[in-house]
């Protein structure tokens, strides 16, 4: 197994019959495996899961009872990978999953010791307003270029995830992987992925500008004690 593929669902049952049909084309050489870890979820995402998996060859499921947040569900999908080369992506098909051939396609090219992540286009003008700000403060406060921090997909050497000490179980695990790969002189290879619209549900997080002003307050402070830990 060459790539691991984690792919976190919290109460996303209605995106995966779609999602698992968008996996299939990544999945058809068998040095791709693509693993849905179900973080918690209360709908009937376990279910669904069941029924579709036996379905999709390389495919398969681990289940988190409760969820300790975003990075825990990855986390967890990555300690049962079995690639040489490891990522993740987000389940709401705003990320299309197919993207991930255009990332194995630069570890081709450039070798396992490089961290590859999207640079997402198509974005809302708001967004795309809050995401250029909280860039511009993480490349100030953490000395280190960085960029739409939380674009999908993102992927690196198995040997980078060995090297984390701990990593958070939020949404700042990639902010935690971007920059530990940055304070690691490891190259950063981009390419650009159309960011969609959500087909089902609504996000768990991008609800309203209070919810928003909580994150960018949790994603400082994480931010300050990450300076001091790496």
């Amino acid at each position: 197994m060459k790539y691991s593929i984690i792919i976190p669902c919290f109460n996303e049952s209605a995106s995966l019959p779609l999602l698992m049909e968008r996996c299939k084309l990544i999945t058809k050489n068998n040095d791709v495996e693509v693993i849905f870890v179900n973080n918690g979820s209360t709908d009937n995402t376990n279910e669904i899961l069941k029924d579709l998996i036996p379905k999709y060859p390389n495919c398969k499921s681990i289940y988190v009872k409760n969820n300790k947040g975003y990075g825990f569900g990855i986390l967890s999908g990555l300690r049962v990978a079995k690639g040489n080369v490891i990522g993740w992506t987000h389940a709401d098909l705003q990320a299309d999953p197919v993207d991930f051939l255009q990332g194995f396609k630069l570890f081709e090219l450039y070798g396992n010791d490089i961290f590859v992540k999207g640079r997402r286009y198509g974005r809302p003008f708001i967004d795309k307003v809050f995401t250029f700000g909280m860039s511009i403060f993480e490349s100030v406060l953490l000395l280190k270029p960085m960029w739409d921090i939380n674009a999908q997909p993102t992927l690196f050497n198995r040997n980078f995830f060995e090297s984390w000490e701990l990593p958070p179980e939020d949404f700042s695990l990639d902010l935690y992987a971007y920059y530990s790969a940055l304070n690691q002189d490891i190259k950063i290879y981009r390419f650009p992925v159309k960011f969609g619209q959500r087909e089902h549900g609504i996000s768990h997080w991008n609800t309203s500008w209070s919810a928003k002003w909580r994150f960018i307050i949790k994603t400082i402070k994480y931010s300050i004690k990450l300076k001091k830990i790496i």
